[in-house]
This record gives structure tokens, C-alpha cells and sequence, in this order.
């Protein structure tokens, strides 16, 4: 494994965190929330974002257009089975999920769930640092590089790993700061 495949692949582990947080709702609408819902069409789980355009009229509202109106009880039925915690009106034409005010213990339990992204996050870089590290040893062992190339190499990937699990830090105290204000 060479460094610049880890470091690629480490960046890749943080923008999936980011992902993640974007999934946790911090009082305010925000159309990312419906990331993770997928919709059972025609026998196929379908991202919700393929069948429906999905607005933010206000800062406590969220829209849902479907395109075709013959899945709006199908994407109702999604929004309601699954893990974002709010419940879907219909109109006959547009879905709206309101999004109430956050309660002081539901804000402590979101800053779990980010804090156990976070973790995740964490985890996924330390494994690929595992991985080029155990890389590096194999090289030093066929004698393809030198016991001083090979510490070098080890302590770049190092270095590396504490620049990317600093980052998600970042990122979880954003998020933290941005669940916890009311």
C-alpha cells in the first residue's frame, strides 16, 4: 500500500463521517436528513433523492414532491418505518415532515450518536494506518525497502492518522456545537 493510496483513502474515511453527521437532525430542516431512507418501488429499495425532490420551505419544514405521484404512500410508509423520528403528513400531492424543537435530552442522545460516528470515523482510519503499516513491514521484510526507509515510511503513516482522526474530532465538535444550540 502506498502512502498516497492511505492518505486517499484515510480522507475518504472522514468524508463518510461527514456523511453520517449530515444524518443527525439539529432542530432545523435540512434535506440531508432523508439521506439514509430508501423507498421499496416497484421491488427495488430506491433512494428517496431518485424518486422525489425534497425542499426546505422553512427552517421547520421539509418538503417531498414525488415525481411520480402513484409512490406517495410508498415513500410515506419509508418516512415512517424509518430512524429519523418524525412523522409524515400527506396532502395528496406533497409530504411534509415538521421538525419539532429538539428537548434538551434528545440533544444529549444525537450528541451520542455523533460522538459514535465519530468513533466509527475514527476506527475506519486507524485500520487503514493497520493495514499500511503491515504494507511497510512486509516491503522491509522482502528487503525491498530499508529498516530506516521502513521506520520513515511508519511514522509518516502516523502522522497521517493523527492529522485524520484530528479532523474528525473537528468535524464531531461542529456537530456537537450545532446539536447543543437551541
Amino acid at each position: 500500500m502506498k502512502l498516497s493510496e492511505a492518505e486517499s483513502l484515510m480522507q475518504k474515511a472522514v468524508e463518510a463521517t461527514q456523511r453520517a453527521f449530515n444524518t443527525i437532525r439539529t432542530g432545523r430542516a435540512n434535506p440531508s436528513l432523508l439521506d439514509r431512507v430508501t423507498v421499496e418501488y416497484y421491488g427495488t429499495p430506491t433512494p428517496l433523492k431518485s424518486l422525489a425532490n425534497v425542499s426546505t420551505p422553512d427552517a421547520s419544514t421539509i418538503a417531498i414532491q414525488p415525481y411520480d405521484r402513484g409512490s406517495l404512500n410508498l415513500i410515506e410508509k419509508a418516512i415512517s418505518l424509518s430512524d429519523i423520528g418524525l412523522t409524515p403528513s400527506n396532502d395528496g400531492s406533497v409530504i411534509r415532515l415538521n421538525i419539532p424543537p429538539l428537548t434538551s435530552d434528545r440533544r444529549k442522545e444525537l450528541v451520542k450518536i455523533a460522538a459514535k460516528y465519530a468513533e466509527e470515523g475514527k476506527v475506519s482510519v486507524r485500520n487503514i494506518r493497520r493495514d499500511a503499516v503491515d504494507s511497510i513491514r512486509k516491503q522491509e521484510k522482502n528487503s525491498e525497502v530499508s529498516e530506516d526507509e521502513s521506520r520513515d515510511l511508519q511514522d509518516q503513516v502516523q502522522k497521517m492518522t493523527d492529522k485524520y482522526t484530528s479532523k474528525v474530532d473537528e468535524l464531531l465538535s461542529e456537530k456537537e456545537k450545532d446539536i447543543m444550540t437551541v
